[in-house]
């Protein structure tokens, strides 16, 4: 049965899947909730024309957010390096989003849609983190973390909105509670209360996304509107979870350092003294795409007036040869400065882990 919830943000009415992922006890479970949607076997989650390669796609960019599923099999999940907001990436979760951020860096990978990817063999994922974590030493303390070696199981998607679809997020939080000297952590911009029930016992660090409320209600499409993520910080604290912030992207308009102090000292007055007590946070000033700005100027050209913003911005080609914008190298220092100024004087609880 559908989850109430799921109803907000689905209308599922195509799965594509492939075979074996279809067949999993996952994906049946998953199929078994949307009876309604035409189901389409693929040979690969990355190689469906009818989404990535029609330009026409892009003008219903949330609509098939919406109605589009895919199912997958991770065929080879991975553990590979990172050190900013975790020490570790494992991959395996899902890929894609139904939440249409303008700016996902995931969305500039694949081509003219971008609706959730969800892998049905999260054990093997899993079982490679096992692996992984055996071959470590004991942690030395960092910026991630002083005690544990911590993983980022939720790279190239949201799994509070995984959540309302799959048990993937669930099995992720209950095994890492198992995992001596390790612990995972993911990034959101959706509140999804099933997780206050899923006794992550300090062992998941939950970031969610924080921006000036103005500015998110055109640049995160379909996402929990920000006083209640805010809101919803104390409660995850409260159920077992560490939960930090995640500053992102900072985006640089006219205004934009008065609204961030009032977004900091609004945090100072709600946030409970254990969530003050286990605060940190990471800042991350924006980077665009020009393919991706094009994409958006099908469906939603208001949000690349924040965006696209030469006159603070320079090009860089991105290492997969894509052109990214970014703001220009000499400013960069001092808005970060700023904006960690602004940090310390309203909310000096919340250390800031790396910012950049």
């Amino acid at each position: 049965m559908t989850q109430p919830a799921a109803s907000a943000l689905f209308n599922l009415k195509t799965i594509y899947a492939e075979e074996a992922a279809a067949a999993s006890a996952r994906g049946q479970a998953i199929l078994a909730q949307w009876p309604q949607a035409q189901v389409e076997l693929v040979p690969s989650h990355w190689q469906i024309p009818a989404l990535a390669q029609i330009p026409a796609n892009a003008e219903a960019w949330a609509k098939i957010k919406r109605e589009v599923l895919v199912l997958g099999i991770k065929k080879r999940p991975e553990v590979r390096v990172n050190g900013r907001s975790a020490d570790y990436i494992l991959s395996g979760a899902s890929n894609g989003c139904a939440l249409a951020c303008v700016y996902c860096y995931v969305a500039r990978r694949k081509g003219y849609a971008n609706p959730i990817t969800l892998f049905t063999n999260t054990e093997d994922a899993l079982a490679a983190q096992v692996r992984h974590l055996a071959r470590l030493g004991p942690k030395v303390p960092n910026q991630v973390d002083a005690d544990c070696h911590v993983y980022e199981i939720g790279e190239n998607g949201d799994l509070s909105v995984d959540a309302l679809l799959t048990d993937v997020p669930e099995a992720m939080i209950a095994h890492f509670r198992l995992q001596p000297g390790a612990k995972a952590t993911f990034a959101t911009k959706f509140v999804n209360p099933a997780l206050l029930g899923y006794d992550p016992q300090g062992k998941t660090r939950i970031r969610f996304s924080l921006m000036p409320a103005h500015v998110a209600k055109v640049v995160d499409v379909r996402t929990t509107p920000m006083a209640e993520r805010i809101a919803a910080i104390n409660d995850f604290v409260a159920a077992g979870y560490e939960v930090h912030l995640n500053f992102s992207p900072v985006i640089i308009y006219s205004g934009w350092t008065q609204d961030w102090a009032q977004l900091f000292a609004h945090l100072a007055d709600v946030l409970s003294p254990a969530a003050k007590a286990q605060l940190a946070a990471e800042i991350i000033y924006l980077t665009h795409n020009a393919e991706l700005h094009e994409i958006n100027l099908q469906w939603h050209p208001k949000a690349e007036d924040l965006l696209w913003t030469p006159q603070w911005q320079e090009t860089k080609q991105s290492q997969t040869g894509g052109i990214n914008v970014r703001y220009r190298h000499g400013q960069k220092g001092r808005l970060v400065a700023e904006l960690k100024r602004l940090l310390a004087l309203h909310l000096p609880e919340c250390r800031v882990r790396y910012a950049f």
